[in-house]
C-alpha cells in the first residue's frame, strides 16, 4: 500500500467499524437548525467564581476542555475546587442533540479522527472550558485534610473563568525539576497553585491506596501521522500532572455520588466488579514472589503491587497490564437513592462512585449533570431508577463499542507501520488467553497482536518470544508465532 493511502484507509476502516458495532459517525440532519438557534443557558444567580486562579491540564491536543482546578488555603483549611463544564445547560433531554449523544454515548478517539459525542461548536467553544472565557460550571467544593481525607464537600453552580490552559507534559516536567514553569497570565501565582495541587494530589493518592485502591503502570500506543502516512508510534503513560488530575477527578465523582445519594436520586455508578479470575492474579503474584489471599482482596493487592513497582520498575508495566486484563473491565449500572448497593469500584477501592467530569465526552457524565442540576434546584429527578437502569445498560454496552473500534484502528495503524518487520522477533507478554485465542504485547513497542501458533500452555502475563509472521491493516490483523529461546523477561512460569 502506498503512503498516500494510509490516512483515507484509516478513515475508513473507522467509519465502518462504528457503523458496524452500532455507532454513528455522522450528524442528524435535523441538528443543524437546532444549533443554530441554541441560546446561551442563563448566569444569573450563580456564585461568581471567575477571579479564583483557574487552570486546566490536559493533554496538549485536547480542546474540550471539561474541567478546570483551584486549590485554596482558607482559615487553616485547604480546599480543593473542581468547575465542570455546564453542557447540560445547552444540551438539554429528547433534544438532536442529546438522541446523537444518547446514541454513543460517547466520543470515539482514534489516530485519524475524532468522532465527538457532541458538535464541536459545543464541545470545544460553547460548552468548553477554554482560556479567559467566562463560563457557567458545576463546581464540586472539597475540603481535604492533610491525610487526603475529605473532611466537608459541597456541589453548587457558578460562574468562572480559565486563567491557564497547560498540558499534562508541561506540568509533569516542571514538577519533576526537568522543565521551567509553562507560560500563563497567572506568572507566579501559577507555582503557588501547582504546589498545592501536587501535595494535595500526593495526600489523595496515598489515602486511596491505604484504602486499597490499585496502582498501575498503563502506557497506550498513539500512532502519528504525517500528511497521508503513519510515521511512528509513540508510547504514552503516566506522569506526575496525569496521576494529580486523575485523583482530583476520582475525588469529584466520589463527592458527587455522596451530593445525589443525600438528596434522595437515583444515578448511575461505576463499578468494576471482583474480578472472576482472581485464581489467576494470585498465580501471577507466586511467580513475582508475592503472596496473596485466596479470596479476592483489593488492599492486598494494591501492596503487592506497590512492591512490586519499587522493586521491578522496569517490568512493571507488563505486569500492570497482565493484572488489568485479569480484573475485567468497569461497567455503568443503576443504583437507588438510598447508594447502599453491594456493587464497587474494585479498582479504585471505592462503593460510592459515579461518573460526573467529562460532560462534552461521555453521556453518563451528561446524565449525573441533569441529576445534580436537579438536585440543586431541589427538583424532581429527570430519571426514574428504571430510566437509568436501561441508560447504564446502553451506555455499557456502547463504551465497549467505542473501545472496540479504537482498539481496531489503533491495530491498523500499528499494522501499517509494523509492514516492513514482518520477520522480526520480538520479547511479548501475553494479554489474553481463552478458547477465542492467545494475545500478546510486545515490549516495545507496546503492540498487541494474535499468537497463532505456539500458545500451548500459556496464560495472561507470561513472558514468550515472537515472530512477526503477517499484517492485514485493512482487518487490523497482527499475528506471531512463539519461537524457540529465552524470553526477555522469565516470568517464572513454564512454557
Amino acid at each position: 500500500m502506498t503512503p498516500p493511502a494510509q490516512r483515507a484507509l484509516l478513515e475508513r476502516i473507522a467509519r465502518s467499524a462504528m457503523l458496524a458495532h452500532g455507532l454513528s459517525p455522522d450528524w442528524p440532519p435535523e441538528m443543524a437548525a437546532e444549533l443554530a438557534h441554541l441560546a446561551d443557558p442563563p448566569r444569573d444567580g450563580l456564585r461568581d467564581l471567575r477571579d479564583l486562579p483557574w487552570s486546566s491540564i490536559d493533554n496538549a491536543d485536547s480542546r474540550d476542555l471539561d474541567q478546570v482546578e483551584v486549590c485554596l488555603t482558607d482559615g487553616g483549611r485547604t480546599r480543593l475546587l473542581i468547575g465542570l463544564a455546564d453542557v447540560a445547560g445547552m444540551v438539554t433531554r429528547g433534544s438532536a442533540l442529546d438522541e446523537h449523544a444518547r446514541l454513543n454515548t460517547t466520543s470515539v478517539y482514534t489516530p485519524v479522527r475524532v468522532f465527538p459525542m457532541l458538535p464541536e461548536v459545543l464541545s470545544t467553544d460553547r460548552t468548553s472550558l477554554n482560556l479567559d472565557q467566562d463560563r457557567p460550571a458545576i463546581v464540586v467544593d472539597l475540603t481535604v485534610d492533610d491525610s487526603g481525607a475529605p473532611t466537608a464537600w459541597d456541589v453548587y453552580p457558578a460562574r468562572l473563568c480559565n486563567r491557564a490552559r497547560l498540558s499534562y507534559g508541561a506540568v509533569s516536567a516542571w514538577l519533576e525539576g526537568s522543565a521551567p514553569l509553562p507560560a500563563s497570565a497567572l506568572g507566579a501565582a501559577l507555582e503557588t497553585q501547582l504546589r498545592l495541587q501536587d501535595r494535595i494530589a500526593t495526600a489523595l493518592r496515598a489515602r486511596s491506596h491505604e484504602e486499597g485502591a490499585l496502582e498501575f503502570a498503563r502506557t497506550e500506543i498513539k500512532p502519528t501521522l504525517v500528511g497521508e502516512s503513519v510515521v511512528d508510534l509513540q508510547t504514552e503513560g503516566p506522569n506526575r500532572a496525569r496521576d494529580m488530575i486523575e485523583s482530583f477527578m476520582v475525588a469529584a465523582n466520589g463527592a458527587t455520588a455522596r451530593f445525589l445519594s443525600a438528596h434522595g436520586f437515583a444515578s448511575i455508578r461505576r463499578v468494576v466488579r471482583s474480578p472472576s479470575r482472581w485464581g489467576r492474579i494470585v498465580d501471577l503474584a507466586g511467580a513475582h514472589g508475592g503472596r496473596l489471599p485466596a479470596e479476592p482482596d483489593s488492599k492486598a493487592l494494591a501492596a503487592f503491587l506497590r512492591g512490586e513497582r519499587q522493586s521491578h520498575p522496569d517490568t512493571f508495566g507488563d505486569l500492570s497490564l497482565s493484572v488489568i486484563k485479569l480484573l475485567g473491565g468497569g461497567e455503568y449500572v443503576a443504583e437507588g437513592p438510598s447508594g447502599s448497593s453491594a456493587d464497587a469500584h474494585f479498582a479504585l477501592a471505592v462503593s460510592n462512585y459515579t461518573h460526573s467530569t467529562a460532560p462534552n465526552r461521555r453521556y453518563p457524565d451528561l446524565i449525573t449533570q441533569r441529576l445534580v442540576k436537579a438536585a440543586m434546584a431541589n427538583e424532581p429527578s429527570p430519571y426514574t431508577l428504571s430510566d437509568l437502569t436501561t441508560l447504564a445498560e446502553h451506555c455499557t454496552a456502547q463504551e465497549d463499542a467505542a473501545t472496540k473500534v479504537e482498539r481496531l484502528v489503533r491495530k491498523a495503524a500499528s499494522a501499517l507501520w509494523l509492514s516492513s518487520r514482518v520477520g522480526d522477533e520480538f520479547a511479548a507478554v501475553v494479554t489474553g488467553a481463552s478458547a477465542k485465542g492467545t494475545w500478546v504485547r510486545l515490549a516495545g513497542p507496546p503492540i498487541e497482536g494474535k499468537l497463532e501458533r505456539g500458545y500451548e500452555g500459556l496464560d495472561v502475563g507470561d513472558a514468550v518470544r515472537v515472530k512477526l509472521v503477517h499484517v492485514d491493516p485493512e482487518r487490523g490483523f497482527i499475528d506471531f508465532v512463539a519461537v524457540a529461546g529465552p524470553a526477555a523477561r522469565s516470568s517464572g512460569a513454564s512454557h
